[in-house]
């Protein structure tokens, strides 16, 4: 199993209500494609082998019996398939006939599970043939003896995290489903065999149950819903079929269609979830089957966001910016109250995070109901600064109707190079960094001035590549910036510029334009001439590393292969690896860093405050990770 990547397919056969034989076929056809297309576990509708539209023919011996000579059938000719097989079928046992799921692999049956719960109202008249599941028994099926019951985990030997539990239809529709204790007991992958028919209204519900219970579960949960073929009588059924992971629809198929819909569920994922929720209590009741598979061999193709902060759709994403925004402004409205603080002091560079910063800071004084006058903007032109990022600091700030300034450095900071004997013309790190802490100096002491606060700047994605000068603009009284990442930040901004107005509009997109950089070494010919990103990387791929290290601990090797899937027409496997590197130096060596930041709110699911989500001692060694990455 490459990085934990496990393919599974949810299956609609075409099939004849009441012919056993055919529908055996349409199984097998469909398993023959699972196993070219290396999927490792495939799960078919309920009743697939009779049809779920039988009625009361389920009440005569010739159709059980040909049920169970199809699945018979079955276990024979895939003898030399690897892919496990989950197949509805009705199952006699004692004085009961259960709706049931086969499962099976290699020819061998590893158990049977009934329906737990049986519908008898509305189109349904399930109670009229079958009885619940009992917990558990033993029953002799096919000629091999095996378990039957709904407290069933299933755990393979050989695959790490493939562990799965089954349900049936109206399972996952009840208050308490089964496949709630059988994830509670270890299942990481839970297989619902469906004939649930087909309603206006019905699919975005159904679509929600899978969602959300793979959410609520922690797990991966494949449906498969019956479909062509079955009695039209009175129901229609669209074969729905989906695949869900951790909330997420990974896959789902087109209404009225047969075949496969397969997915790449990520086991490690799974499991890292649970170790990661405390609140998670992997303590439920289940009688365990263990088995061993081949696992069938394939290079994942699943492909993940470039931008995972960033949602892709256009709604969801203004949605969110706006969200994100009044989060930002009601941390800062609350701390400037409680403090009783009438004004605030900020500096603006003319680039994305200051601006950002300044726009949260106005939207917090509208809030309180303050004068935007009470805000401090100023611009402290150094060494570095070029006209046109001071020249829209200075057209935002007027245009937001905030008190503007400007106070140049570049005299006090030559100063202070005399004062400890450092050669200007030696660009090295004190000579930016001594530009950084003058700024951070000015901004302290104005708002000790007016009584205010100083506004920090600085962003997630800069806090994890410690791009800050320590006690520098690494310093503020409340931080709205923290937990935004870089490839957001620009978001945000745009955002602002889509919905406010026309002249203020025009100077975010020039910010938008304008590369970043802390402009802290003179222009070459009036431009810009420190660009961050030639310097620490593009901050596309280390918010990508980023994002899946702090959010799913997954290794470097696991997120190298994602980045090469997911940036195969932005960067080549050499580029990443060498970023990749770059970002685990840079991310354990400014732990310190992070370890004395000021407040700032949480705003999404990664977050590097030492105080609430990422606690980590400011020594740790990256020899581990980094050996891994000069491995690949």
């Amino acid at each position: 199993m490459t990085d934990g990547f496990f393919r599974v397919a949810a299956a609609t056969p075409k099939i004849k209500v009441a012919d056993c034989r055919f529908n055996k076929g349409a199984v097998l056809e469909l398993m023959r494609e699972c196993e070219a297309r290396s999927v490792g576990a495939v799960v078919f509708p309920e009743l697939c082998l009779t049809g779920y539209t039988c009625g009361d023919l389920f009440r005569g011996s010739t159709l059980i019996s040909g049920a169970e000579e199809a699945l018979g059938g079955l276990l024979e000719e895939t003898k030399e398939m690897k892919v496990l097989a989950i197949v509805g079928l009705p199952v006699a046992y004692g004085a009961g006939l259960y709706n049931c799921a086969a499962v099976f692999c290699r020819g061998k049956l590893l158990g049977v599970v009934p329906k737990t719960n049986i519908p008898n109202y509305s189109e349904f008249y399930e109670a009229r043939n079958f009885s619940a599941s009992p917990e558990y028994t033993e029953i002799t099926l096919c000629g091999q003896k095996v378990p039957m019951g709904n407290s069933l985990v299933f755990r393979c030997e050989n695959v790490t995290g493939f562990t799965f539990g089954v349900e049936l239809c109206e399972d996952l529709w009840v208050p308490c489903p089964p496949s709630q204790g059988l994830a509670l007991a270890g299942a990481e992958v839970v297989f619902n065999l469906s004939a649930s028919d087909e309603v206006i209204g019905k699919a975005p519900y159904r679509r929600g149950l899978v969602e959300g219970q793979s959410g609520r579960l922690l797990c991966a949960y494949v449906y498969a819903g019956a479909g062509e073929g079955e009695s039209t009588t009175d129901m229609v059924f669209a074969g729905h079929r989906m695949v869900a992971e951790n909330g997420e629809l990974l896959a789902e198929s087109k209404p009225f269609t047969t075949g496969l819909t397969v997915a790449e569920i990520d086991l490690q994922r799974i499991a890292q979830e649970r170790r990661h929720m405390t609140t998670w209590c992997g303590a439920g009741h289940a009688n365990d089957v263990t088995f061993t598979m081949d696992e069938p061999e394939f290079v994942p193709q699943r492909k993940f966001p470039c931008t995972p902060f960033v949602p892709d759709d256009r709604k969801d994403l203004e949605e969110r910016c706006e969200m994100i925004l009044n989060l930002q402004a009601e941390g800062l409205k609350t701390r400037l109250e409680h403090i009783h603080a009438k004004s605030a002091v900020i500096g603006v560079s003319g680039g994305l995070d200051s601006t950002l910063a300044l726009l949260v800071t106005v939207r917090a004084f509208d809030m309180l109901g303050l004068g935007r006058k009470g805000i401090v903007a100023v611009t402290m032109p150094g060494f570095g600064t070029t006209k046109r990022t001071k020249s829209n600091a200075q057209k935002l700030a007027e245009l937001l109707g905030v008190d503007y300034r400007e106070i140049p450095i570049g005299e006090s900071v030559s100063m202070h190079f005399r004062d400890i004997g450092h050669d200007p013309s030696v660009r090295d790190v004190t000579y930016e960094n001594a530009q950084a802490r003058e700024r951070t100096q000015v901004l302290m002491d104005l708002a000790n001035q007016c009584g205010g606060i100083v506004i920090g700047t600085g962003d997630l994605s800069e806090l994890a590549l410690g791009w800050a000068t320590y006690n520098g603009d690494h310093m503020s009284m409340y931080g709205v910036n923290c937990s935004v990442p870089k490839t957001l930040v620009r978001h945000l901004v745009r955002h602002a510029a889509a919905t406010g107005p026309e002249g203020l509009a025009a100077v975010l997109q020039d910010v938008l334009s304008t590369p970043v950089s802390p402009e802290l070494l003179p222009p070459e010919k009036g431009q810009i001439a420190q660009k961050t990103e030639s310097i620490v990387g593009p901050y596309e791929l280390h918010d990508f590393f980023l994002y899946y290290m702090l959010r799913f601990g997954f290794s470097p090797s696991k997120i190298y292969r994602m980045a090469v899937s997911s940036f195969a027409d932005i960067y080549d496997g050499r580029t990443i690896k060498k970023w990749l590197k770059e970002f685990y130096r840079r991310f354990f060596m400014s732990q310190f860093k992070r370890s004395a930041l000021p407040d700032g709110p949480k705003v999404g699911s990664v977050t590097l405050s030492q105080r609430g989500d990422w606690r980590m001692p400011s020594d740790a060694s990256a020899d581990l990770w980094l050996r891994e990455v000069e491995a690949l």
